[in-house]
């Protein structure tokens, strides 16, 4: 009887801190939590480390698409001669700067 009489005084209490818990519980975990949103910040920067790596591929594809494409330059094509056949002549030094 003890119990039953505590509960229906402290109504307003007990639903206080039910729901104080319950925010808590949800701000912490949960779907859209602290937790949640520290795990999608790194996920996100971890896109973007991977686009910029992907941006600057595209641009170094793209230049020498460019390089090979209607107008022949031939001084790109001596450059990718000289690294690909070891070629070139008997006075010349090759120096690869990579």
């Amino acid at each position: 009887m003890n119990i039953k009489s505590f509960f229906s005084r402290k109504k307003l209490l007990l639903i206080n801190i039910f729901l104080s818990i319950y925010i808590i519980i949800n701000l912490i975990g949960g779907d859209r939590g602290l937790v949640s949103y520290i795990e999608k910040k790194n996920l996100k920067i971890e896109l973007a480390v991977i686009e910029n790596n992907l941006v600057s591929n595209l641009m170094e594809f793209e230049k020498k698409n460019s390089l090979l494409s209607e107008k022949i330059n031939f001084d790109y094509l001596d450059i990718l001669y000289r690294e690909k056949f070891k070629f070139g002549k008997k006075e010349e030094f090759i120096i690869k700067l990579k």
